[in-house]
């Protein structure tokens, strides 16, 4: 859905995202707060250096830039195309490279509302247990780790795997407004737990700082308890709105007993292949 709100009121629902006051905002881009004021209002029309350089002072996302330039009447700057597009190859095979290096430990690729779009082999013991329907594309890689019917039965530490998950998608929807991640968040708080685990126990608001960063995943899998840490991968100058919002997911060893069962797997794949 197309948002026809003005450019200036745009502007200020970031400014406020970002709990920054006009004089904030005024000093980071160099300009008279009475200016700040005078585009939040409509009172002037910003020019699309300007506008450009409010939305790098509030880190706003390649997307919403775009919005920003069709409110203020102009031409969006930033392409976005599919990872299958001709012009993308060279990207998409760099993600293909990053995943299939990583193995034997687990890595995926996946899109701004967490839709799977790539993964190495390395992945299939997490997904041992999953329904076929909440792997049917587009796969939603946090509905299959908290569905009832997807991971969840077989995470050992599901409370604070849990809270781990809202945490860090609370903080994207404070960054990016998104309703659609909005709705995922209701839909995954509302899910029941695995028998005999209590997710209230853990309050997704008081992870902060080692907490919520290094929090393993432990996991019941084909080949016995594996537990592991992950870290995320995201494109450092992007110029395409796809490959801004893509991230990668790497998943590593938490223990001595993982890395082995993970070589061993390893050997599997490099044997079978």
């Amino acid at each position: 859905m197309n948002d026809s709100r003005p450019v200036g009121e745009l502007l200020r629902q970031w400014r406020q995202r970002r709990r920054l006051t006009q004089f904030d905002l005024a000093e980071m881009a160099e300009i008279s707060t009475r200016h700040v004021s005078f585009i939040e209002t409509g009172r002037s029309l910003p020019s699309r250096a300007m506008l450009l350089r409010l939305a790098d002072r509030l880190d706003v996302p390649l997307r919403e830039r775009n919005a920003l330039m069709t409110a203020a009447g102009l031409a969006p700057m930033y392409a976005e195309r599919p990872l299958d597009h001709p012009a993308m190859r060279e990207a998409y095979a760099a993600v293909e490279l990053v995943l299939y290096a990583h193995e034997p430990h687990p890595a995926l690729a996946v899109d701004r509302h967490w839709n799977l779009i790539q993964h190495n082999r390395a992945l299939a013991p997490m997904l041992a247990g999953v329904a076929d329907h909440l792997l049917a594309p587009p796969a939603n890689v946090l509905r299959a780790a908290l569905h009832p019917e997807g991971m969840a039965p077989d995470i050992l530490n599901f409370g604070e795997w849990r809270a781990h998950i809202l945490h860090r998608l609370r903080h994207q929807i404070e960054t990016s407004g998104d309703p659609v991640l909005e709705a995922l968040y209701a839909e995954l708080q509302a899910y029941p737990p695995p028998h005999g685990h209590d997710a209230a126990h853990y309050d997704p608001a008081e992870l902060t700082g080692a907490a919520h960063v290094a929090v393993p995943c432990r996991m019941r899998t084909p080949f016995g308890e594996l537990s592991f840490i992950s870290t995320t991968t995201v494109f450092g100058t992007p110029m395409d709105v796809t490959l801004a919002e893509l991230a990668i997911e790497s998943f590593f060893p938490a223990d001595a007993a993982t890395a082995k069962a993970m070589r061993e797997f390893g050997a599997s794949l490099s044997t079978s292949s």
